[in-house]
């Protein structure tokens, strides 16, 4: 295998997707190098985004309810490694696709569903919108402290973004590749299912990780160090987000704009910050007062040159044409057959000794009818011999996690549920922040890694390892001497993941930001706030727990590369390209055409049948398509509401005669996508939820019993692990120095200041 072939060359995938979650996927893979075929409905009058969700795959249109195109299908599946799909449960079964018949066809096939909600969930025939989705998991609030003055809290919002289908196509990409790995050894393939319902929870994250005895925080508005969203004196405004155990980044701010004697008015005190709201007032008030002293654009060069976390809020369309998203690969320009040249997203991840990114442009339906045809005639391939047994792709595999916040420390729990054995590292004497469910099923140890004997500490681990994530600004690893090229010196064939918020390869790669700042500069944020102040995106953090999918992702093709061929990688996920993949259907752009969507805090919907409502009780989300008004105008009450010339306005009157559940039901028995919104606390402790693991209880050292989202990914042969329950930062301080031959060394580096063994920090003290 060459760099230029893709990690993937020689995969063969067969994509009966359609909307988002299904050709997504699929395209994350022939980005790398898969052989993608598309099997088109005819018919169907492909959007603009098709441009970009199809882009570097083959095409084939097939009509599966005729005999001769069915079995065409049935043929290509035979002789494919990997089919995508995603809808509602029992259609491939009835098309003869199913697994069972397909698995017993082609023992070797990794088969991947991504229906609305599982085939075992009582919901299972209802279609899934995006709207049904969020909905069901509390996805359609505003992120506290941005909501409009005077805002109704009990009133949903609507996006356009298919946040859902986001994560299900992140979280198939990255349990395809895996599971490949696993074959690799054991000749098996397997059974994927990720739902949009399920993949959702790995977008919850922490905002639904509690101890019990404490019950489930209110949501707090990200205040901390004087953090918000400013207005400046040309009108716009940056997310200023200096948030962190101390006010470093405040100090640096405050000293490069020429305000350092605040600091003697106890606005940099940390502590007194804490416990003191009307200072955190009065550092607000100032900060407002100063911001709107320059213009956008200076305050994002002074903070970024001091090295602080700050974003000028731009729209997507500026993200489309800036400087740092062009020369990084982030944004592409394609020759698209029918558009001309087409503005997208580039590849998902960054891999070493690949090619300059180079986005193959799509090919139009049924455009390789011939050449698809031709291959079927070929004999089907034969299936190597297996090296060895099954079990859990990272089985037997090293990480070490030197990650903080959420992205990368996400990365390392899914490699830790698909196997691995990851050592997070964090510094010691010092307060550790996020660390409850991001690090469960981790060992844990705190290690002076800037301290010399640190450093033997932390080399003596990497010698062992096959994986080392880290989320350092561009350079920063290649300071501290932990560059890919110094690590690989050592460790030929190590996969070295990095996380950061803006990605390599752009004048903006050294720059530090978070969720907020990844969203305020790739758009979304102003897509949010509509025309008025813009605002981020949803209750949960979308960007860090996206790209801790991305960099998984870009882990396991590192690794399957590594088993391939025995050679490590270099792989990169930012947050910013997950934001703008996030946006990917409205990230297409072939001439000044745009496309039109609901927008800011008041949107509701995309029209009268698809939208939210009021019911007399609570919110709930009506999901129809023009297609199914037939079977709308069979409810009673409905027929005359939706012959009204303001539809709308009478279908708000109708349902505000009825309960929520009550309006469900009788929607949903009529085949129309329904949901009530279900708040966070009560998704949670749902039973359903609860029974199928997408909510879990573990018994903490530290916090008693905890709640905390489950696994997502559900995989027939070789499921995934819960792993234990997350402990105390250093817990496992003593057994990780014992697995490098340092027990006995153990107190003499606690007391010279390299590992913090006892007297440990709390992990859950944010919550």
């Amino acid at each position: 295998m060459t760099g230029s072939e893709g990690v993937l060359h020689g995969i063969r995938v067969v994509d009966f997707g359609h909307h988002v979650a299904g050709p997504l996927a699929a395209m994350l893979l022939a980005d790398q190098g898969a052989d993608v075929v598309r099997v088109d409905r005819p018919g169907v009058e492909p959007p603009v985004e098709d441009a970009f969700f199809n882009r570097g795959k083959r095409r084939i249109t097939l009509d599966l309810k005729r005999a001769r195109d069915l079995e065409i299908a049935r043929d290509l599946v035979r002789r494919a490694d990997v089919l995508v799909e995603n809808f509602r449960p029992g259609v491939m079964d009835r098309l003869g696709l199913g697994w069972a018949e397909t698995s017993a066809a082609n023992p070797r096939l990794v088969f991947c569903s991504m229906p609305g909600f599982a085939a075992d969930d009582p919901r299972a025939g209802v279609p899934g919108w995006e709207g049904v989705i969020a909905a069901a998991t509390g996805n359609c609030r505003i992120r506290a402290g941005h909501a409009p003055d005077g805002w109704d809290a009990t009133r949903p919002t609507y996006t356009a973004l298919p946040v859902a289908s986001n994560f299900a196509a992140f979280c198939v990409a990255f349990a395809i590749v895996a599971s490949l790995t696993a074959r690799h050894r054991s000749g098996r393939g397997d059974r994927i299912e990720v739902p949009l319902f399920d993949a959702m929870f790995e977008a919850i994250g922490g905002s639904g990780a509690y101890p019990v005895e404490r019950g489930l925080p209110p949501e707090r508005a990200i205040s901390s160090n004087g953090s918000g969203t400013y207005r400046c004196a040309d009108g716009r405004y940056v997310q200023f987000n200096p948030i962190g155990a101390t006010t470093r980044f405040l100090t640096w701010f405050l000293d490069a704009a020429g305000v350092t004697a605040w600091a003697g008015e106890g606005l940099t005190d940390r502590p007194r910050l804490d416990r003191e709201p009307e200072l955190r007032l009065l550092l607000q008030e100032r900060l407002t007062a100063l911001f709107g002293t320059r213009t956008a654009q200076e305050w994002e060069d002074l903070a970024n040159a001091a090295g602080v976390p700050l974003a000028a809020v731009r729209t997507t369309g500026e993200w489309l044409d800036n400087v740092h998203a062009r020369a990084a690969g982030q944004v592409v320009e394609v020759e698209d057959p029918l558009l001309g040249t087409t503005v997208m997203p580039g590849s998902a991840v960054c891999l070493s000794a690949a090619p300059p990114s180079r986005a193959r442009p799509r090919h139009l339906p049924d455009a390789d009818r011939a050449g698809i045809l031709a291959d079927l005639g070929t004999p089907l391939p034969q299936a190597p011999p297996a090296e060895a047994a099954g079990g859990l792709p990272y089985e037997g595999l090293r990480v070490v996690d030197l990650t903080q916040i959420l992205a990368g420390p996400s990365a390392g729990r899914i490699l830790a549920e698909f196997g691995a054995d990851v050592v997070k590292i964090n510094a010691p004497q010092r307060r550790v922040g996020a660390h409850g469910f991001v690090n469960r099923g981790k060992r844990t140890a705190l290690v002076d890694v800037k301290s010399g004997a640190g450093q033997r500490i932390l080399w003596r681990l990497i010698d062992q390892a096959d994986v080392l994530t880290c989320n350092f600004p561009e350079r920063t690893a290649e300071r501290y001497g932990l560059g890919y090229e110094h690590v690989r010196a050592r460790r030929p064939g190590i996969v070295h993941v990095s996380v950061s918020c803006y990605g390599p390869g752009g004048p903006w790669a050294s720059r530090r930001g978070y969720e907020t700042q990844g969203q305020a500069a790739t758009g979304i944020m102003t897509r949010t706030g509509g025309d008025g102040r813009p605002a981020v995106l949803g209750p949960y953090n979308l960007l860090d727990y996206g790209t801790g999918t991305m960099a998984a992702f870009a882990a396991a093709l590192g690794l399957y590369h590594r088993a391939v061929t025995g050679e490590g990688r270099h792989v990169r996920a930012s947050l910013t390209q997950t934001g703008l993949y996030q946006q990917a259907r409205y990230a297409v752009r072939a001439g000044t055409a745009t496309r039109a969507e609901p927008r800011g805090p008041e949107a509701l919907g995309t029209g009268p049948w698809h939208r939210f409502y009021r019911a007399a009780d609570r919110w709930f989300f009506l999901g129809a398509s023009r297609e199914r008004l037939p079977a709308l105008r069979q409810i009673p009450a409905l027929e005359q509401a939706l012959a009204e010339d303001d539809a709308e306005e009478a279908l708000e009157a109708v349902f505000r005669t009825g309960d929520a559940d009550e309006w469900v039901e009788r929607l949903t028995a009529a085949g129309v996508g329904a949901h009530a919104v279900t708040p966070l606390a009560e998704l949670m402790t749902d039973p359903y939820v609860r029974s199928r693991g997408l909510a879990v209880s573990q018994v903490s050292e530290e916090a008693g019993e905890v709640v905390m989202p489950g696994i997502a990914i559900r995989v027939r042969h070789n499921p995934p692990r819960l792993g234990h329950p997350v402990r105390r930062p250093g817990a496992d301080g003593r057994e990780v120095l014992a697995g490098i031959g340092l027990a006995e060394s153990a107190d003499a580096l606690e007391q010279a200041w390299a590992v913090q063994l006892t007297a440990l920090p709390g992990g859950w003290d944010h919550f």
